[in-house]
């Protein structure tokens, strides 16, 4: 007979096995990191099906204030001195002496150096002469002429002898203003012997040494003078913003321009702005604008950069609120505000400019509401917040004024 027992199945081979652990690992840890990434309640459900509440969320909040607010509009700027002269001699000759020292501040008029004189002491002394000699002759002139007249008349002197002593006259007249001129050109080198300051202002380096040679086609000079007060400061501003300042000059006193250091800690003057230029830069798209410091302290130097704020407007009652309580998203700018009962919503609003860390509102907002100023990132439309103390120092410093420089 047959044998017809059942025989066991095929056993199933290693690979097999092998394949389905290789797949099997991943789809566990897909499932895995799915579980664990999935935001869960953190309450568990109770009998009753209620859910406990999430904790609040610790946050910085700030009010809206109603109050006056500056708007200011930032460049970069160069100081630059109102006039630079280099003091250079009129005339050839020794420098005997120097009466300034390098850096002092001197006022139009003063006497940097001197000259050696003496030669031009010898010039005026000779002229004089010269001059002194022909008034001489020219008195002697004078009254031959005068006997001239009295002899043409009775006919005992021809009319042609009468008609040249008058000639000669004229002609020493001529020579002793001639001499008078001499004299006083070389009066005029005497003067400029004694080198002067031609302005108000504080000396440079000097150029020349007690005892050279100094020559009036010197092209180094003396030294060389800036007037430090007052002082000019040049900037520039997108041609966009032309309109608003140029209306804003029209409108009213000069504007206000506050310079600071390039690190805004430290104001170096107040001044106004004094021009606009005339035509805008193509290549930049930019106007260019001075300002006027009085400088009574120095602060300003000539080439110095500086930060420059320009007072453009003051707004009347504005809603301010802390900058950094201002966010962005795709449709624009928006902020947190806390309800009554301690929740957040989300407000859209309107910013028309930010400064100092502080942002003003035109819209969307009302005096003494609260707004989230830190910790936006756990927010949530709905969630409780409780107020905290800041560390942040942006937000510790807004409203200080001493932090808006």
């Amino acid at each position: 007979m047959l044998d017809t027992a059942t025989k066991p199945g095929p056993t199933p081979s290693p690979n097999r096995a092998r394949v389905a652990l290789l797949v099997s690992v991943p789809v566990l840890s897909l499932i895995a990191a799915w579980y664990v990434m999935t935001p869960r309640p953190s309450g568990r459900s109770s009998s009753s099906g209620t859910v406990a509440q999430v904790p609040p969320v610790p946050v910085s909040v700030a009010e809206v204030t109603q109050r006056d607010f500056a708007i200011y509009l930032r460049a970069i700027g160069t100081v630059q001195a109102y006039n630079t002269v280099t003091v250079k001699s009129r005339v050839d000759g020794e420098l005997q002496q120097i009466f300034f020292r390098e850096g002092q501040h001197m006022g139009a008029g003063d006497l940097l150096a001197q000259i050696d004189p003496r030669t031009f002491e010898a010039q005026l002394r000779q002229a004089e002469a010269a001059r002194d000699r022909n008034v001489a002759l020219l008195a002697t002139a004078k009254q031959d002429f005068a006997r001239s007249g009295q002899l043409v008349e009775r006919g005992y002197t021809p009319r042609q002898t009468y008609e040249t002593q008058r000639n000669q006259v004229d002609q020493i007249e001529a020579a002793v203003r001639s001499d008078e001129a001499s004299i006083e050109a070389v009066k005029l080198q005497l003067t400029y012997a004694r080198i002067t300051a031609p302005l108000s202002g504080r000396t440079g380096v000097r150029l020349i040494d007690a005892g050279n040679m100094i020559h009036a086609n010197d092209p180094v000079g003396l030294v060389t003078i800036t007037q430090l007060q007052p002082i000019s400061a040049m900037f520039n501003l997108p041609q966009d913003l032309l309109p608003d300042v140029s209306a804003a000059m029209r409108a009213g006193p000069s504007l206000t321009v506050i310079a600071t250091t390039q690190d805004g800690k430290r104001e170096l003057g107040t001044g106004v702005l004094e021009l606009i230029d005339n035509a805008v830069d193509q290549a930049t798209g930019t106007i260019r604008l001075k300002a006027r410091f009085p400088n009574e302290n120095e602060t300003l130097w000539p080439g110095q950069f500086i930060n420059i704020r320009l007072h453009l407007a003051t707004r009347s009652e504005a809603l301010v609120v802390a900058g950094p309580a201002v966010q962005r998203n795709q449709d624009g700018t928006y902020v947190w505000v806390v309800k009554p009962d301690s929740s957040v919503e989300v407000r859209p609003v309107r910013i028309e400019t930010i400064a100092a860390n502080e942002a003003l509102v035109v819209g969307g907002l009302k005096p003494s509401e609260r707004i989230v100023i830190d910790g936006h990132s756990r927010l949530r439309p709905g969630v409780k917040v409780v107020a905290k103390s800041s560390t942040r120092p942006d937000v510790a410093t807004a409203g200080d004024p001493e932090a808006k420089l």
